[in-house]
């Protein structure tokens, strides 16, 4: 159901509030650069640290901009509480947003049967269609291939962002799940490997920065010209190592503060980038003339 290019929306603050003015400005940079949809309120967005107001602003202040540019809204709901997940799904509901996006429950590390029963309590609570995210980096459990394929069987149960970097996995999902179901990389640098073993697109934290590289390169892939989207990505790659030299977002917001789009400014425990990781960004967004 979702394809494409979703980008993983930064939340951005001035002295210590949601900055809506930024926000509405990063929105249109990447809606008008060729983005399918957007993410709000995800792990990009600093989503633990955000009030419920806040949450609410940055999902209604989305959709709004995506109904008039026909894109999608999936909306960040997760958390490591199956019970606080579905309320904050019904809560933005409400918003009459396109689906969520729901990460496995990070520090409880469930086993596999855990995370069936998450999943589908969850889906058995809403109408909504559902993303999954697959990211052991940041939760401590891998959601495997086999609990994948048969989550993939719910009907509101429709895709997944799979940011496991592991390919191998990441084509056995592909393969084993029902017609209809969409794996999306949930790591920039693999966007490309990904469709090249059946992966539909990319939530995305370059496409903060870079929508229109990022757009490009999966519409070379569409179309068959193989060699320009290897182009792009190349070009690209530095741009992908600066962005996740340090904890993300914290670099992305500080690309974003050199191109004007907004603060640097992040919720503690994040902290400011590193000087070194601040000239990796410069030399990178110089060089793909973004600066």
């Amino acid at each position: 159901m979702f394809s494409g290019l979703y980008t993983a929306v930064v939340t951005p603050f001035k002295d210590g509030k949601l900055d809506e003015a930024s926000l509405r400005r990063i929105l249109k940079h990447v809606l008008d650069s060729g983005s399918d949809g957007i993410v709000p309120s995800g792990t990009t967005g600093e989503n633990p640290t955000l009030s419920e107001r806040e949450k609410d602003i940055l999902i209604s202040v989305t959709k709004e901009m995506c109904e008039e540019e026909g894109a999608h809204v999936i909306a960040g709901a997760g958390t490591n509480s199956t019970y606080k997940t579905i309320k904050m799904i019904n809560e933005a509901e409400k918003f009459g947003i396109d689906g969520v996006l729901v990460i496995t429950p990070y520090y409880n590390k469930p086993t596999q049967d855990g995370l069936l029963l998450h999943f589908k309590e969850i889906a058995a609570e809403t109408n909504l269609p559902i993303m999954m995210y697959n990211v052991p980096s940041r939760t401590g459990v891998n959601m495997t291939a086999d609990t994948v394929i048969e989550l993939s069987e719910e009907k509101n149960i429709v895709s997944l962002k799979e940011a496991g970097g592991d390919l191998i996995q990441f084509s056995s999902i592909v393969d084993g799940t029902k017609p209809g179901f969409t794996v999306l990389s949930g790591e920039d640098a693999l966007t490309l490997p990904s469709l090249a073993v059946g992966g539909e697109g990319v939530v995305s934290v370059a496409s903060n920065v870079a929508p229109g590289f990022m757009s490009d390169m999966l519409d070379a892939w569409d179309d068959g010209n193989i060699e320009e989207a290897l182009t792009i990505h190349r070009k690209l790659l530095p741009l992908f190592k600066a962005l996740f030299r340090e904890t993300s977002p914290s670099p992305v917001k500080a690309a974003m503060e050199m191109m004007g789009l907004c603060s640097a400014e992040v919720r503690l425990p994040l902290a400011p980038v590193r000087e070194e990781t601040k000239k990796a960004l410069e030399k990178a967004l110089r060089d793909l003339e973004l600066l």
